[in-house]
């Protein structure tokens, strides 16, 4: 299958990962992979499909480094609007025990459709609760985001630390260690994709230090390494989360990590709000990365990331959305628009550009993710996970003329007019067109009424 993107304002990134605007060219793509970028279409390619992007911004697909898709089940939820994180997190714990395989398994799509609208083509997601009582498997979320064409680390998460132990969650939606463990093997045999362009990957995701065990922490660790996947969890979130690990364990939550072996370039950390420099440090040295939630951390009232600081350290930084509770929405773009505004809030004006966000977006999380050499960029060979956006509308007009990449990240974006991933389209004209989407959001806002209020 031969695919041809013609006459595109491509962005992309050079060797020196520097950002490049490439006006009317065109992407060649061969079955899953791209061919060439070119401003000339050779006599010899003839696609079996053209897509016109005349007036088009073609950019790679973004990634989203950290989410809790089944959490669109409790956006908005009233009672938990004007609440910082632990209380927040006290206010869902008893909803969201009331989660089964079907109610995952929507939450989940609805998520993902919507972050594939907005061109995001690879999303993280932590699916940490269990409830005792419940159906639910990570199958849940694997098998939506199947049916939906989106490619997924699917994290196998997990929570055991219940109040009656001094954690966090109810003793009801935690689960025994050994239960965890064994079930992190199952999921890993059974849908870990080790090759290039997977689309199916399984990453090891305990949620964070109140909800789990040091041991757990350690075994867990141990089990990713012996598999070769992927570890993520939240870290210093808050400082209500700094002062909680103080007081429980001695240290502060980046300390308490380090000394489970949670550091490392399979390694990455969700948040890092309350960092000091000596964790920065860390970060960078151990070349750990972090995803960012900016729209997250503005919500819950956490504070301002010290993102700016920690890539003049050269650690790696991708963009996450976060669970749609803690946001409400799970639009990419808009999301580095947030990450640009945010840094200037506290660094300044000319803290953080269009370039950074972007990159953010992109190339950030195919490091995080371990996959720079397949995701994050237009160059041939990597997938063909792509992005294009409709510069001839009324909420680019003018920007689009002075600056496509300035209007993508400073301006309102809408949806995608077309989303390619591993060389599939799954938005055509700003519409999904492997599921139909009216019937998903029908049935979830029915589902929310009856059972997640």
């Amino acid at each position: 299958m031969k695919l041809l993107i013609k006459n595109g304002h491509v962005i992309c990134w050079d060797a020196q990962n520097r950002v490049q605007q490439l006006e009317n060219h065109h992407v060649l793509i061969e079955d899953n992979h791209v061919l060439s970028v070119s401003p000339t279409l050779p006599a010899d390619f003839q696609p079996d499909e053209t897509i016109d992007a005349t007036n088009c911004a073609v950019v790679p697909g973004l990634i989203n480094t950290h989410h809790h898709l089944y959490q669109s089940l409790t956006r908005c939820l009233k009672s938990v609007q004007n609440a910082k994180l632990f209380d927040w997190l006290l206010g869902l714990y008893e909803v969201w025990g009331r989660i089964d395989y079907e109610a995952v398994k929507l939450g989940s799509q609805i998520s993902m459709a919507e972050m594939l609208l907005s061109g995001c083509t690879t999303t993280n997601d932590m699916f940490y609760v269990y409830p005792r009582e419940s159906d639910v498997k990570a199958e849940a979320v694997i098998e939506g985001a199947a049916e939906l064409g989106m490619r997924l680390h699917a994290g196998r998460g997990s929570m055991s630390l219940g109040r009656s132990q001094g954690g966090l969650p109810p003793d009801s939606v935690v689960q025994d260690e050994t239960a965890i463990v064994k079930d992190c093997e199952r999921v890993i045999a059974k849908f870990h994709d080790a090759k290039p362009y997977a689309m199916t990957r399984i990453d090891l995701m305990p949620c964070s230090p109140f909800s789990i065990t040091f041991d757990l922490l350690k075994d867990t660790r141990a089990l990713a390494k012996s598999h070769h996947v992927l570890c993520h969890t939240h870290v210093a979130e808050t400082e209500d989360e700094n002062k909680f690990c103080i007081e429980k364990f001695g240290k502060r939550p980046a300390d308490y990590m380090a000394a489970a072996n949670w550091v490392g370039p399979d390694v990455s950390w969700a948040h890092c709000v309350c960092l000091n420099s000596a964790e920065i440090k860390l970060l960078a040295d151990t070349k750990t990365a972090v995803a960012h939630c900016p729209s997250s951390n503005m919500l819950l009232g956490s504070g301002i990331p010290p993102v700016c600081e920690m890539l003049k350290a050269n650690a790696t930084v991708g963009l996450g959305v976060d669970g749609s509770s803690s946001n409400n929405g799970a639009h990419v773009l808009a999301e580095a628009r947030q990450a640009l505004l945010l840094q200037r809030v506290k660094n300044g004006a000319d803290s953080f550009t269009a370039e950074d966000a972007l990159r953010l977006a992109t190339l950030g999380g195919a490091r995080l993710l371990n996959r720079e050499n397949e995701l994050g960029n237009i160059v041939p060979g990597r997938a063909a996970d792509i992005a294009i956006y409709d510069l001839n509308t009324v909420e680019f007009a003018g920007a689009a003329a002075q600056d496509p990449l300035g209007a993508l990240i400073l301006c309102h974006s809408p949806r995608a007019k077309f989303v390619l991933v591993n060389g599939k389209l799954v938005v055509k004209y700003g519409q999904l067109a492997t599921v139909y989407l009216q019937a998903l959001v029908t049935k979830m806002n029915d589902l929310v009424k009856r059972r997640f209020r």
